[in-house]
C-alpha cells in the first residue's frame, strides 16, 4: 500500500501502473522476506544451506496468488455491476445533469459546489459495499468537481478529488436512515438503530473538514512537498491542527473554552490547515496579463514550469464554457517558443487572441482546448515570502488563548482548596 501511494502522490503516476509496481515489489517481497531473515538469523550453513526458506517463499506467493483469485471474484462481481451503473451515465447523460444540478444549485460557489456534491455522495454510498460505493461516487461525482472547479479557477489533483467523494460516500455507513455500520453497531450496544446513527454522525460530521483540506491543500497529500524540512512542516502543523480543531469542537482545553476562545481555535485550525488563504489576501500570487498582451506574458513566463491560462469557447455539446488550464511550458525562451511547446497556435481578433490551430497529443488538447477558442486571462506564479510566516500570528493567538485557559484554571483550583 505504501508503495502505490507514494506512486499515486509522489511519483504522480498513473492508478494501473501504480499498481502495476505495487504488484512487482509485492512479488519480490514475499519471494525473498523469508530467506532474507534465515540468512541474517544465519540459519544458512557454508556446506549445507538450507533450501526450505526459499521454498516456502514460492508457496507463499502460490498461496498469495490464489488468495487473491478468489478475493477477487466479489470485486469482479461489483466492478461489473458498476460498470452498468457507468454504462447508464453514458448514455443518458446524467453525468451533465449532475453537473449542471450542482453548477445551478451552487452558483458557482467552490465551497457550496463541495458541500452540495459531499451531500449527494452521502445519498449515493447509502447501503453499497466499499468497492462499489466508490465506483459510484467516483463515476458519477468526481467529473462534477473537475468541471466546476475549473470554471471556478480551482485546479485541484484528481486523488484529492477521488479521496473528497470516497470520504463521503464511506461516511454513508454512518447516516441515518440507511446507516449500515449504525444498525450493526446498534445490535450490538442493543440500542435503537436510528439514535445510534444520529450519535455517530455527530460524531463523524466533526471530520468532515479533512476532506476539504485535502482539495484546498494537497500537501496533506504530500503532493508539491520537495524537502524533508517541508515534509516536517507539513506534518508538525497538520497535527497541532488536529489537537486545536478536536479542542474546539469539544469545548474544553485546560479549562471550559469561552465563546470567543472557540472562535479563535477554529481560526488558528484553519490558517494552521491552509496558511495560503491569508497569504492569498497579502500578496497577490499571479501576475495577470490579458487580451494580446499574453503574448507578452509568455515572454516572461518561467522555463519548465506551468502557467495558468484561462480560455472560453462553445464545446462539442455547444454550451458557451469557460475554464481554467494548467499548462506546462518549455525549456526555450519566448512566447512562439512556449505556445508551440504548448500545442497551440494562435492568432489576434479585435484585441482578444484566438486559437487557430491545435497539435494532436499537445498539452492544450489535453486540456480540452479546442479551435476558435478564445484566450482570455494568463496567470504566470510570482515570488512571494513563504506562506507558512502566517503560521507566527496563529502561534500567538494560541499561546494568549493558553495564558489565559491556564489563569482561569488555577483560579478554579485555589477557589476550589478554599472551600
Amino acid at each position: 500500500m505504501s508503495c502505490c501511494s507514494g506512486c499515486l502522490t509522489v511519483e504522480r503516476f498513473s492508478p494501473g501502473l501504480s499498481a502495476f509496481w505495487s504488484t512487482l515489489v509485492m512479488i519480490v517481497i514475499t519471494l525473498t522476506h523469508k530467506p532474507l531473515l534465515s540468512f541474517f538469523r544465519k540459519e544458512f550453513r557454508s556446506k549445507q544451506p538450507d533450501t526450505s526458506a526459499l521454498k516456502q517463499g514460492w508457496f507463499d506467493m502460490l498461496n498469495g496468488l490464489l488468495s487473491g483469485a478468489r478475493n477477487m471474484i466479489g470485486i469482479g462481481v461489483a466492478t461489473a455491476t458498476a460498470g452498468i451503473v457507468v454504462g447508464a451515465v453514458t448514455l443518458t447523460g446524467i453525468g451533465l445533469v449532475m453537473t449542471e444540478f450542482v453548477e445551478w444549485i451552487s452558483g458557482g460557489n467552490v465551497i457550496l459546489m463541495l458541500v452540495f456534491t459531499a451531500l449527494i455522495c452521502l445519498v449515493l454510498g447509502m447501503g453499497l459495499p466499499t468497492t462499489a460505493n466508490y465506483i459510484v461516487v467516483s463515476t458519477l461525482m468526481t467529473p462534477v468537481i473537475v468541471t466546476l472547479g475549473a470554471q471556478s479557477g480551482l485546479i485541484v489533483p484528481l486523488i484529492a478529488v477521488h479521496l473528497f467523494v470516497f470520504y463521503f460516500g464511506i461516511l454513508a455507513d454512518d447516516t441515518p436512515p440507511v446507516g449500515l455500520a449504525a444498525f450493526a453497531a446498534a445490535a450490538i450496544a442493543r440500542s435503537d438503530p436510528i439514535r445510534t446513527g444520529i450519535q455517530g454522525f455527530t460524531y463523524d460530521i466533526r471530520t468532515a473538514v479533512l476532506p476539504f483540506m485535502f482539495i484546498f491543500n494537497t500537501e496533506l497529500l504530500l503532493i508539491g512537498v520537495d524537502s524533508w524540512l517541508q515534509l516536517v512542516l507539513v506534518v508538525s502543523s497538520a497535527l497541532v491542527a488536529m489537537l486545536v480543531f478536536a479542542t474546539a469542537t469539544q469545548g474544553y482545553w485546560l479549562t471550559k473554552n469561552r465563546w470567543y476562545e472557540t472562535v479563535g481555535l477554529l481560526l488558528i485550525a484553519f490558517t494552521l490547515f491552509r496558511p495560503g488563504f491569508w497569504w492569498d489576501q497579502i500578496y497577490d500570487p499571479y501576475e495577470t496579463y490579458e487580451g494580446e498582451q499574453i503574448i507578452a506574458g509568455l515572454e516572461k513566463a518561467p522555463l519548465d514550469d506551468e502557467i495558468r491560462l484561462w480560455v472560453s469557447g462553445e464545446n462539442l455539446d455547444g454550451r458557451m464554457v469557460s475554464k481554467l488550464s494548467i499548462l506546462p511550458t518549455g525549456s526555450e525562451a519566448g512566447a512562439e517558443q512556449q505556445l508551440s511547446f504548448m500545442g497551440l497556435q494562435t492568432y489576434p481578433s479585435d484585441g482578444e487572441l484566438k486559437v487557430d490551430m491545435i497539435s494532436f497529443d499537445s498539452p492544450a488538447e489535453s486540456a480540452g482546448i479546442d479551435f476558435d477558442w478564445t484566450l482570455n486571462r494568463l496567470e504566470i506564479p510570482v515570488e512571494r515570502p513563504p506562506r507558512q510566516l502566517i503560521w507566527i500570528p496563529a502561534l500567538l493567538l494560541l499561546g494568549l488563548i493558553f495564558l489565559g485557559q491556564r489563569r482561569r484554571s488555577a483560579n478554579y483550583l485555589q477557589c476550589a482548596d478554599i472551600s
